[in-house]
């Protein structure tokens, strides 16, 4: 049986990453109308429609982001889907033919259909983990610091650090009490630039220490 340390011989893939103020793109993914921030990280054939992904968030690979507002240090896991295409089900055909109509030479496409879902934005906020194939749909908020579990299907808003998981997803339990929920999201550490994050960023590490140092503040830290 032959040891084989990497495949192919200069993968980058045990490689340390250095991300910077410019995003870090894939080749392989496909971006229209979309607004990236700093240290972003889109993964291996992720797809953006006309949506926004905050600073430091990144998207593990085979992720698909439309007519979203994703926030800043979001983990979006292996094929998550946001804001996936609906079909039609009250006409009496649900195929694409029915709006995507210039494919199959019957006039131009009923661009009322596709407004509906470009009005149905998903929001997701700061510091929120999707986990590997979750599925996030149409007109769905999910708040700042909650977790989506593996295959979940979200269909209705996910309160600030809620854990939520299922088919269709039901709220598990809350990452924190409420008074620190409120003491976090009043902080919203995730404004602080990369000075200041690189300055308090032990403070990270240990939740109490954080609360006890920052609770009150505004936001960049500001009192």
């Amino acid at each position: 049986m032959p040891y084989i340390p990497s495949f192919p011989a200069d993968s980058p893939h045990h490689s340390p990453k250095h991300l910077s103020e410019a995003p870090t793109i894939h080749p392989t993914c496909h971006l229209v109308d979309c607004h990236v921030g700093a240290w972003t990280e889109l993964g291996p054939h992720t797809t953006m429609l006309e949506s926004t992904f905050g600073d430091y968030s990144y998207a593990a690979g085979q992720v698909s982001i439309v007519y979203a507002d994703v926030g800043k240090f979001c983990s979006l896991a292996a094929q998550v889907r946001i804001n996936p295409g609906n079909h039609p089900m009250n006409r009496v055909t649900q195929h694409h033919l029915t709006y995507r109509r210039a494919m199959y030479g019957f006039g131009e496409d009923d661009t009322a259909f596709f407004d509906w879902r470009r009005a149905h934005r998903c929001t997701v906020g700061a510091d929120v983990w999707l986990g590997h194939g979750a599925i996030i749909m149409p007109g769905v908020q999910i708040g700042s610091g909650a977790v989506v579990g593996a295959g979940a299907v979200v269909t209705k808003d996910v309160p600030p650090y809620m854990i939520v998981g299922g088919v269709p997803a039901k709220p598990i339990r809350p990452r924190f009490p409420a008074a620190v929920v409120e003491q976090l999201l009043q902080i919203a550490w995730w404004e602080w630039d990369h000075a200041t994050l690189q300055a308090r960023f032990d403070d990270l590490l240990d939740l109490e220490r954080f609360l006890a140092k920052y609770q009150g503040s505004m936001v960049n830290g500001e009192r």
